[in-house]
């Protein structure tokens, strides 16, 4: 699998994961000119922007770490947009985590970190 497949099964086995747990996605991939959340979701009342990190190891750090605080900044900043574009600027959201391991040869593992960073 390339990178963008490898890419595209996390986000698909985060959207999963994400509705056996009660969750309504909402949109995937929503872009802009200054980026993108990889899912957008609703957990009973709170708006959630779902940010997915797959990982075959940890050599380079876990998925989780490789949301610093530059990518949490634009996470952020796109989330902002997309309130404002929809109008949903006083509504409760969140941002989330979920980081998965998927090295093929075993059973992925999901780790759902909720409310990850602060907007």
């Amino acid at each position: 699998m390339n990178c963008v497949e490898k890419g595209r099964r996390g986000e698909d086995l985060a959207a999963a994961f994400l509705l056996e747990n009660e969750y309504r996605i909402v949109v995937r991939n929503w872009r802009t000119k200054s980026g993108e959340i990889d899912i957008v979701a609703i957990d009973g009342d709170t708006l959630v922007f779902c940010e997915v990190k797959s990982r075959s190891n940890n050599f380079h750090g876990s998925g989780a770490e490789a949301v610093d605080i530059r990518k949490q900044q634009k996470i952020v900043q796109t989330a902002s947009l997309y309130l404002q574009r929809y109008r949903l600027n006083h509504c409760a959201c969140r941002f989330d985590v979920i980081e998965i391991k998927d090295n093929e040869r075993q059973k992925p593992e999901i780790y759902h970190i909720k409310n990850a960073f602060g907007g």
